[in-house]
């Protein structure tokens, strides 16, 4: 027990000297930048790839994540406006991405649309797009990509829709407690559940993302020493296989928006369990404060959205 408490701590305080260390050379980690989907030039940048890959999902990058919280968090807890401010930006940063990622909907519709006057009126089996310079692909490859704008909605508008209150509640007892019982609830559950969820998705999904990326493939297990040894072999291997012949066939765009989607989970957790705690600390006329609602402009559904 005692170890671990050090291990802990000792990874807290370790973590101001990884940050500074990693923004003050940049060079070591995203040198390789200026060459995706090229070939990497020299083992300098394959190895700067490979740490890249490694500090993306490393208990060093874990341990920054939470000292930056807790450091937020202290100074929240001395200046209550700090931590408001705090709330504002994360949820307004939500708000931004999921309205803009929302059209991804319209966008979907209008191009099943177009997909069926080309197919079944006029009778063509690619559709081009573009201004100058033509992008023509089979009708087949439109179809499939229907899927990315799902994904785009699901995965980018997550937190929107949570700070809406867009979410169903299945509850149990959240209704029947009290007003401070019920904040605490929520910043239990965000500690608990949110982040804890969020960083094992990433865990996951972060090298799920670089393995079709990239070969030789990564691993979780694999130590960095393990990572320097594969960067001698490292090149570009970036999927392109579709599910048909003439398919969509830039599924790692998926991977992206899973590594996306749990980011932004874990920042939302953050700014739920700075709203719970305020909201609990400040009383039940605080609740809502600063909070960026739509307005549907029509009263059945606002008491659909507020019965959710």
């Amino acid at each position: 027990m005692l170890d671990a408490i050090v291990w802990f701590f000792t990874n807290i305080a370790m973590s101001f000297y990884n940050f500074s260390y990693a923004i003050t050379h940049p060079g070591q980690w995203l040198s390789w930048v200026p060459y995706i989907n090229q070939s990497l030039p020299t083992a300098e940048h394959k190895e700067a790839l490979m740490r890249f890959i490694y500090y993306g999902a490393s208990v060093e990058l874990f341990f920054v994540a939470i000292t930056a919280f807790l450091v937020l968090l202290a100074i929240g807890l001395w200046r209550n406006e700090f931590m408001w401010g705090c709330v504002r930006v994360l949820e307004g940063f939500a708000n931004v991405v999921g309205r803009i990622a929302a059209w991804a909907g319209l966008i979907m519709v209008l191009q099943q649309i177009v997909i069926i006057f080309m197919q079944r009126i006029f009778a063509r089996a690619e559709i081009s797009m573009g201004f100058g310079m033509s992008f023509s692909k089979d009708i087949s490859w439109w179809a499939e990509e229907l899927k990315l704008y799902n994904a785009l909605v699901v995965a980018l508008c997550v937190t929107y829709t949570f700070v809406q209150g867009g979410h169903v509640r299945v509850d149990l007892v959240y209704s029947a407690v009290s007003y401070r019982t019920k904040k605490t609830i929520d910043m239990v559950g965000s500690l608990l559940f949110m982040m804890p969820v969020a960083a094992l998705t990433w865990l996951y999904g972060w090298f799920f993302l670089w393995r079709h990326l990239v070969v030789p493939n990564p691993s979780a297990s694999d130590a960095l020493d393990k990572l320097m040894l594969k960067s001698r072999a490292l090149r570009w291997n970036i999927e392109t296989i579709g599910f048909s012949p003439n398919g969509f066939n830039a599924y790692f765009l998926f991977k992206i928006l899973l590594c996306m989607f749990t980011a932004l989970v874990f920042l939302q957790a953050i700014a739920f369990f700075m709203r719970s705690y305020l909201e609990r600390k400040e009383g039940p006329e605080s609740e809502g404060k600063y909070l960026d609602k739509d307005l549907l402009g029509d009263e059945d559904a606002e008491l659909v959205a507020n019965i959710h």
